[in-house]
C-alpha cells in the first residue's frame, strides 16, 4: 500500500483472540495496540487516533455497538471500524453497518478474510478525507428519484417555489422523502450556499426545546441555537406537530419579527432563516384540538405540498432500486448486486407501507446479507417475510427469543414502540398516552432505541 506503519486498535475481551490478531497483524508490518474492554479502548483511542479499529461486539462493560455509536457521534470523523462477533445475527450486522461500521467479521476468524478486510479498510482510512468531501457533494446533489408524473410534478412545483421566499408545509406518510424534497427546494433557492439544517422536532424533549432552538446566555458564555446556526440558510422542521406549545409561541414571534432573545439573554438577535416544515398527521386536527397554534399553522402553511406514497407511483420502484444499489456501493463500499426482472416486477406490486425508507432498508439488507450477483425473487420474498409482521404460530417463536434477555427486551421494546408510534400517526404525545409512559422518559427511550421520529 506504500503507507507507513498503519496503526490498528484491536478491542476484544478474549485474551487468546486479542493475542492472535495482534501477532498476525504485526507479522504483516502493522502497529497494533490491544484493549480488553471499552474503557481501555476509549483511553487508547483518545491517546492516539488509529487508522483502523477491530471491535468485538460482546464485552463485559460496554458492548461494541454502543461504543461504535458513541464514537460515531464525536465531531471528528471516525476511522474505519470492523466489527467482530461469534454470536452474529442479521439484525446486529444491519445495525452495525447502519451506524457506520466498515465490515462485519464472524468468529472464528478466517485469516485470509481478516487480512483482506484490514487492507481494504486501511485504504478507505487513507482516502477518508476525500471520501468525506465526496459524500457531502453527493448529499448536496441528490434529488428525488423517479420519472413518474407524481415526482415530476412536485419537482417542477418546487423549482418554481424556490424562486420566492415561500414557506412550504410538506405533508405525507412516514418514509415518503419529505426531507429530501425539502432539501431539493433549498438547493434550487437563493439560499443554496447557506446551511440546510434538518431537525426532528419530536426528538427534542420539551424541557430542552427552547434552548435548542433559541440558544442561551449563561455566565458570559453564549450557546447558539438552531435559528442562529441556520442564519442565511434553511431550517427544516420535521414532524412539526411534535413541538411543545411554549416553543411554538417563541417560534411564531421569531418568524414574525426576524429576531428573538436567547434564553437568559437581554439583547435581541436578528436572524435571516427560511423555515419550512413537514407533518405526517393532519395539522388542522391538531389546531382544532388545541395542541397546535392556529397562527403558527397559517404562518408555516403558505403552500401545502402533499408527497404521494410510493404505492401511488409504483412505476418508480425499479429506478429507486437501482439508485439505492448504486448509493450503497458508493457510500458503504458494498459489493455490486442487481435485482432480477422478476424481483423488480414483484416489488412494483408490493404495498410499501414504509414507502421509500422501507425500500432503502430492504436494498441495504439484501446487499449486506445476500450473496451472488443477482437478487432473485425468492431472496426478496424471504427478506420481506422476515421483517413483515406475522402472528406467532404454535411451536414457533420470534428470532429474538434466542437472544440474551437484555438484547431480547430491546428488540421487543423497539418493535412495540414502532408499532404504536405508527398507529398513533407519529405523535409522541399520543404515543405516550397510549402506552401509559411519561413523555420525558419516552423521549429518552426512543432515543436510546434509535427510533427515528
Amino acid at each position: 500500500m506504500n503507507k507507513q506503519e498503519p496503526y490498528i486498535l484491536v478491542v476484544d475481551d478474549e485474551p487468546d483472540i486479542r493475542q492472535l490478531v495482534c501477532e498476525i497483524l504485526e507479522d504483516e508490518g502493522y502497529q497494533v495496540v490491544i484493549a480488553e474492554d471499552a474503557k481501555t479502548a476509549r483511553e487508547l483511542k483518545k491517546k492516539r487516533e488509529p487508522n483502523l479499529i477491530l471491535l468485538d461486539i460482546w464485552m463485559p462493560d460496554t458492548d461494541g455497538i454502543t461504543l461504535l455509536k458513541e464514537w460515531g457521534q464525536e465531531e471528528q470523523s471516525l476511522c474505519p471500524v470492523v466489527m467482530m462477533s461469534g454470536h452474529g445475527s442479521v439484525e446486529t450486522a444491519v445495525e452495525a453497518t447502519r451506524l457506520g461500521a466498515y465490515d462485519f467479521l464472524e468468529k472464528p476468524l478466517s485469516l485470509a478474510k481478516l487480512l483482506l478486510v484490514v487492507e481494504r479498510a486501511l485504504e478507505a482510512s487513507y482516502l477518508q478525507q476525500e471520501n468525506a468531501g465526496l459524500k457531502q457533494q453527493l448529499i448536496f446533489d441528490i434529488e428525488p428519484v423517479g420519472k413518474s408524473a407524481a415526482v415530476e410534478r412536485i419537482k417542477d412545483q418546487l423549482k418554481r417555489l424556490a424562486q420566492h421566499e415561500t414557506r412550504v408545509l410538506f405533508v405525507g406518510e412516514a418514509g415518503v422523502g419529505k426531507e429530501l424534497y425539502a432539501r431539493y427546494l433549498h438547493n434550487h433557492s437563493s439560499r443554496r450556499e447557506g446551511a440546510f439544517v434538518d431537525v426532528a422536532v419530536g426528538s427534542i424533549a420539551p424541557e430542552n426545546s427552547a434552548v435548542e432552538f433559541f440558544g442561551k446566555e449563561e455566565q458570559g458564555k453564549i450557546y447558539q441555537g438552531l435559528l442562529e446556526q441556520t442564519h442565511g440558510g434553511t431550517l427544516f422542521l420535521s414532524e412539526i406537530s411534535g413541538m411543545d406549545k411554549e416553543t411554538q409561541s417563541r417560534l411564531l414571534s421569531a418568524l414574525e419579527s426576524r429576531s428573538f432573545l436567547r434564553i437568559g439573554g437581554s439583547e435581541a438577535v436578528s436572524v435571516d432563516v427560511n423555515v419550512i416544515a413537514s407533518t405526517r398527521i393532519a395539522l388542522e386536527d391538531e389546531v382544532n384540538a388545541g395542541r397546535f397554534r392556529q397562527d403558527l399553522y397559517y404562518l408555516l402553511n403558505v403552500v401545502t405540498l402533499k408527497i404521494q406514497p410510493l404505492r401511488a407511483h409504483s412505476e418508480d420502484v425499479p429506478s429507486l432500486l437501482n439508485f439505492y444499489v448504486d448509493y450503497f456501493i458508493r457510500m458503504e463500499k458494498l459489493p455490486f448486486r442487481k435485482f432480477s426482472m422478476a424481483a423488480q416486477n414483484f416489488l412494483r406490486n408490493y404495498s410499501w407501507y414504509g414507502n421509500v425508507r422501507e425500500l432503502k432498508n430492504l436494498v441495504q439488507r439484501l446487499m449486506i446479507l445476500g450473496v451472488g450477483h443477482d437478487i432473485e425473487l425468492e431472496e426478496v420474498k424471504t427478506a420481506l417475510g422476515s421483517i413483515a409482521e406475522k402472528p406467532i404460530l404454535l411451536g414457533t417463536v420470534p428470532e429474538f427469543f434466542n437472544l440474551p434477555l437484555k438484547e431480547a427486551r430491546e428488540h421487543f421494546e423497539k418493535a412495540y414502540l414502532e408499532y404504536h408510534f405508527e398507529k398513533n400517526a407519529g405523535s409522541v404525545a399520543k404515543l405516550a398516552a397510549a402506552i401509559g409512559m411519561e413523555r420525558t422518559h419516552l423521549y429518552r427511550k426512543l432515543h436510546a432505541l434509535n427510533i427515528k421520529l
